[in-house]
Formats: structure tokens, C-alpha cells, sequence
């Protein structure tokens, strides 16, 4: 079990509070305590991991919460996109996570994997070995940023498409100054999110890149139009470039997005 604050799974997952709270109410993960640290379980975890990637991929969050609740009871599942549904794969059968209808073989098109919840089995599968080092390494940043960035190290090591794992390590080398090690770690990320591209956008503005920066802003929107940061963020370079319209642009989408949400 692994202890995180709201606040810890916001920035953990980049998952918006609302899409938290609609997954504890619907029983997918143990509800979040309104102050301190709840404890969450691997089950918890994947599940947490899952909506991340589903929402990465632009999926709604009520299509998100209907393909989890309809395989919360299957143990062992792949979770992917294939046409314009989600699809499941347990075993050799395929159906469509939303509808729960089963999908016909000639029809589907190839899936692209999302995630996978391993059956039970007496050594840890490479994930499970990723998000144990990933935790200590969450839970070092503090108090001991050299051991944190070693965890993140190893849980890379043991799965080397580790997200979050990743998006840490790259942080921690960017605060201690090692940013071409930082540039190295964001880039070589097999699948990408709008908090890697942010981060890396920072990176590049920090080294003074800004055309590349407002590139991996821009890219950072294309994952999530609705990041706050990133549009303003990008607004600043764009008035920097005596680009007045586009500068306007993303500052009025950051103050929409500031009036509707608070975030």
C-alpha cells in the first residue's frame, strides 16, 4: 500500500479532482480523503494509470468511467483503442469496453495497447517491480532527491516505459542543473503526455530555445487543450515573438479555463 494526498494524484496522474472524485464514487478506486494521505493499492494504482492513458488519448471522462466499471471484475485484460470504441482483450476474446458487445475478429483493427492488469503470480510482473520503485521514489523526493532519482532510475530500468517514472527522473536532473541528462530523459520516452512535453518545453525555455519551447507547448496542447499552464506559458512566447493574436489567443483560453475550473 502507498500513501498520496490529492494533491499527489493530480500531479502524479494529471488527472483532474472531478474525474477523481467520479472514480471513487463509482468504486474504482478507494475514495481520496479530503485532508492528508489516503492509502491506495496497486489495483488502485493501475486503475489510476489506466484513466491517465485513456484520457491522454483523448478519451471523455464518462466513456473512461464506463470501460473501467465494465471490466472491474475481469483479472487479467488489455485495454485498448480500436476504431472509434475502446476495445478489451481477455484472453482471445475482444469486446467493446462501452457497449460490452463482443467484437467481430474480421472487423477489428489492430489495438493500440493502453494497459494491462496482470493476473496474480508468484513473482511481480515488470510493472508492478516499476510502480514499486516508482513510490519510493515519490516518496523520497523531499527528504533525499539522489536516492529518489535512483528509484526512478531503477523502476526505468524494470519497465523503461514507465511515464511518470520518467517525467520525475527528468525533473529532478532539470532542478540539479544536469540538463542535457534531463533533455536525454524526456526525449527518449516512448509515448509521450502533455506533462512530459510541458516539462520538456520548460527545459528548452530555460536553455533559452524558445522556438522549441513553444513546439513542445504546442505539443503539450495537442495531448490536453484544456492545460492551463501551457497555453499561457505559450502566450508569453508568442508576445515575445511579436505574435500579438496568437499571445491573445492562448491567454484568453488560460482565463477560460481559470473561470470555469479554479485550477
Amino acid at each position: 500500500m502507498h500513501e498520496y494526498s490529492q494533491s499527489d494524484l493530480t500531479r502524479r496522474f494529471h488527472l483532474t479532482r472531478p474525474l477523481l472524485r467520479s472514480l471513487a464514487r463509482e468504486g474504482l478506486i478507494t475514495t481520496p480523503a479530503r485532508r492528508g494521505k489516503t492509502a491506495y493499492s496497486f489495483q488502485d494504482l493501475l486503475i489510476l494509470r489506466t484513466a491517465r492513458a485513456l484520457r491522454d488519448a483523448a478519451i471523455p471522462a464518462t466513456k473512461i468511467l464506463r470501460a473501467l466499471d465494465n471490466i472491474r471484475s475481469t483479472r487479467a485484460w488489455a485495454l485498448g483503442a480500436s476504431g472509434k470504441d475502446l476495445e478489451i482483450r481477455e484472453g482471445t476474446q475482444a469486446w467493446e469496453a462501452t457497449s460490452g458487445q463482443y467484437s467481430l475478429p474480421l472487423a477489428r483493427v489492430p489495438a493500440v495497447k493502453v494497459a494491462t492488469m496482470p493476473v496474480a503470480a508468484q513473482s511481480p510482473p515488470p510493472t508492478l517491480k516499476a510502480d514499486e520503485h516508482y513510490a519510493r521514489g515519490f516518496a523520497l523526493e523531499e527528504s533525499d532527491a539522489v536516492a529518489a532519482r535512483a528509484a526512478y532510475q531503477e523502476a526505468l530500468g524494470a519497465q523503461p516505459d514507465h511515464l511518470e517514472a520518467r517525467i520525475n527522473l527528468g525533473r529532478l536532473l532539470h532542478l540539479a542543473g544536469e540538463l542535457t541528462e534531463a533533455e536525454r530523459t524526456y526525449r527518449q520516452a516512448q509515448t509521450t503526455s502533455a506533462l512530459l512535453s510541458f516539462n520538456l518545453a520548460i527545459l528548452l525555455e530555460d536553455q533559452n530555445r524558445e522556438e522549441e519551447a513553444a513546439a513542445a507547448y504546442r505539443e503539450a496542447l495537442a495531448h490536453d487543450p484544456y492545460f492551463p499552464d501551457a497555453h499561457f506559458n505559450l502566450s508569453r512566447l508568442y508576445e515575445r515573438a511579436n505574435l500579438p493574436r496568437e499571445a491573445l489567443q492562448h491567454l484568453l483560453a488560460y482565463r477560460r479555463h481559470i473561470l470555469q475550473f479554479g485550477e
